[in-house]
Formats: structure tokens, sequence, C-alpha cells
């Protein structure tokens, strides 16, 4: 692979990622066609295999949340009081989160703020 021309960039987890000087006018005027062949043309980026794409391994929803979050596994935990070694067991497909499980995540990705404020609030 090709290093000429190529930044290193490091973002830290709920930073915004850095803009680019991409002439999004010029790409927005390409046609599917001419992006398609422009991709092609790039050695470096050739299209992965059905192969190649069978072995990868998606990212679990549940850590993509949390990364959206911007929070470690252990603020994770402690914020929504899941067992750290639970919220492990389900990022690396160890385990799957049961039914109440399943719920408490979703409520937790469509209202972070709210599920956070709920669950700090001593219990009746």
């Amino acid at each position: 692979m090709s290093k000429t021309g190529t930044t290193r960039v490091t973002v830290k987890l709920g930073e915004p990622l850095p803009r680019g000087d991409t002439d999004w006018g010029r790409l927005k005027a390409m046609t599917d066609e001419e992006v398609t062949a422009a991709a092609l043309s790039d050695p470096d980026a050739q299209p992965l295999t059905a192969e190649q794409l069978a072995r990868m391994r998606r990212v679990p929803r549940l850590k993509w949340l949390r990364q959206r979050l911007g929070m470690t596994q252990v603020q994770f935990a402690e914020a929504f009081h899941l067992p750290i070694t639970t919220l492990r067991d389900w990022e690396q497909h160890r385990s799957v989160p049961d039914a109440p499980a399943r719920a408490l995540l979703l409520a937790i990705e469509r209202d972070p703020k709210a599920m956070r404020r709920l669950l700090a609030e001593p219990a009746a």
C-alpha cells in the first residue's frame, strides 16, 4: 500500500472528526458510474471479495452505541447499572443480551440522557 499522501489523524472518543479538503461540489457533480470508475481505479482501495466479506465481523451494536456516547466500558456499565463483565461478554460475542437487557439497550439508544437521569434517581 502506498504511503504517499496518507495522513494519520488520531481522534479521541466523542470528538468530531476533522474536516478535510474534499471538493464536495465536484463529487456531487459526478454520475454514479464516474464515482464507481474512480473508486475502482484506486489500487489501494479495491472492493473486497465475497470470501473476505464473509470473514469480517460486525462491530456489535452495543459497542457502537457506547462509542457514540463517548463512554468507556466502565463508564457505560456504571451509568446504566450493568455488570462490567456482562457488558464485555456482549461486546466480545461471548453471550447475547436477553429480552429485558435488549429493551434497556434500545431505550438507552433512543434517549441516553433520559435513561441516565432515570437510573440516577434513587429507587422508591
